[in-house]
């Protein structure tokens, strides 16, 4: 390598297309709550409001299980949630453990939300069939291969051999 993909081994990335292609796609839902005059509502939202919806409230605890997400992803996206008045934060079963809840402003919304939901999985199922070998397909493939060598392990065995790490 020359130049700054010398310097600079972010100048290659095989993720970085899957990072923009993730962020367009996001981008046209934004665009969709825009147009639909749904202010101050992200498509990083959607999966918690309606998870909220359909169980009810949850402590964050409970919330990130259910999303599969870690207890700090999401607690920083309740807090902004709350901050966008879709969530509250209320007192739980005891005075010592809070829940989340929907706001008045998210329940009039969900359907709508669940709607688009539906409507993004179905426009996805027809990008899939459009193309030789799914994105679906990748993932389960991908998290195979690391059940036979996690991702680490791969990792380790590149940087063995790289005397930068050494």
């Amino acid at each position: 390598m020359t130049g700054t993909h010398a310097l600079d081994p972010t100048q290659q990335s095989l993720w970085r297309p899957l990072r923009l292609l993730q962020a367009s796609l996001d981008a046209g839902i934004a665009r969709i709550y825009d147009e639909q005059q749904i202010d101050g509502l992200k498509p990083s939202f959607i999966m918690e409001l309606l998870r909220l919806h359909a169980c009810g409230p949850m402590t964050i605890a409970e919330l990130a299980e259910s999303v599969q997400l870690t207890h700090s992803a999401v607690s920083q996206k309740v807090a902004a949630m709350r901050k966008a008045d879709w969530v509250q934060t209320v007192v739980g079963d005891d005075a010592r453990t809070r829940k989340v809840t929907l706001t008045d402003k998210a329940r009039r919304v969900v359907p709508r939300l669940a709607a688009e939901w539906r409507a993004t999985e179905a426009a996805l199922a027809d990008l899939e069939a459009e193309i030789p070998y799914p994105l679906s397909r990748v993932v389960t493939d991908i998290e195979r291969a690391l059940e036979r060598k996690g991702f680490q392990d791969r990792i380790a065995e590149k940087l063995a051999g790289d005397p930068a790490w050494e």
